[in-house]
């Protein structure tokens, strides 16, 4: 899905038009993809526009800052109030929002100690992330030959730009061989994520992910369906989970911000279950988008609404 032009994006603080919002080609971030980023959504709701989990994302920005020595000026409620002034300023009703913290123009080698930190935020129109079908037919997915990064060597605590050409590499393979999306696996063999997504496997009515420790993003999307299927009485467990784990499961799903909750019907050209969307998905499917469109009095602190 290409990307959508709006009008004004956030700048150190002040609104500037989208055409403006540019950096020096020799700014660190460039050589070395030295910035961190954030992936938030605005839902619509009967109340208007809201965002998700705006803080918590927000707070775990500042944190991937913080791994990196990334100075920020702003408190993740600065960043929160921003990132809505954004929406209000583009005038939309349900967006992606993308806060990023970059390294700017200033000492050209790997020291990026005296390159200065700019944050922008910008906003858009995004659907669905593996698109609009796959929320119900599912995808079909390889395990990359791709590893994922050591936690000792790039930690998956943070979510740096730098970090994501690993992902990127998986993506593009996976796409190349007529897949529509990667599982990657750590050094020790166990699956950690997607290209860009916290998985789920189901079996007998238990629901494992892997756990922090594997490699995988603390993804926030992946501890709101932990919350959910609890509540809903799913046993939820954080278990190393190897590729034959995917294999024979009754089902498998996709979380993240972007990709919300995708089913996935193959695995190496391997059904999942039924081949499509199974019953428990459906159900963590119907109650996450409940919560984010403000219909559950349960999760309501999750929202922040624009307005």
């Amino acid at each position: 899905m290409s990307l959508k032009k709006t009008e004004k994006i956030w700048h150190n603080g002040k609104l500037i038009n989208w055409d403006d919002a540019s950096i020096h080609v020799l700014s660190h971030v460039v050589s070395y993809g030295s910035s961190v980023f954030e992936g938030i959504r605005c839902y619509e709701t009967k109340q208007g526009p809201a965002s998700f989990r705006m803080r918590d994302h927000m707070q775990r920005l500042l944190n991937s800052g913080r791994i990196y020595r990334m100075d920020n000026p702003y408190s993740a409620d600065d960043l929160s109030a921003a990132a809505h002034d954004v929406v209000r300023a583009n005038r939309m009703t349900s967006c992606y929002i993308r806060p990023i913290v970059l390294r700017g123009y200033g000492e050209l080698g790997v020291n990026p100690l005296t390159s200065p930190v700019n944050v922008f935020i910008g906003v858009w129109p995004w659907g669905a992330y593996l698109g609009e079908d796959a929320l119900e037919q599912g995808v079909r997915i390889k395990i990359s030959s791709w590893r994922r990064n050591s936690q000792n060597s790039l930690p998956a605590a943070a979510k740096a730009t730098g970090q994501y050409i690993n992902s990127v590499l998986a993506k593009v393979e996976s796409l190349k061989a007529g897949y529509d999306e990667a599982i990657m696996l750590n050094e020790a063999g166990f699956i950690t994520d997607g290209s860009g997504e916290n998985v789920y496997v189901v079996r007998d009515g238990v629901l494992t992910t892997p756990p922090i420790s594997a490699g995988c993003l603390d993804g926030i999307t992946r501890g709101s369906v932990m919350t959910i299927a609890r509540d809903l009485g799913y046993e939820v467990r954080e278990e190393n989970l190897v590729r034959t784990d995917l294999y024979n499961a009754d089902e498998v799903f996709f979380t993240g911000t972007a990709a919300e909750i995708t089913p996935i019907r193959e695995v190496d050209d391997r059904a999942v279950g039924e081949g499509h969307r199974g019953p428990i998905t459906k159900e963590l499917q119907g109650a996450f988008f409940a919560a984010t469109k403000g219909e559950t009095e349960r999760y309501a602190d999750w929202l922040t609404h624009v307005d």
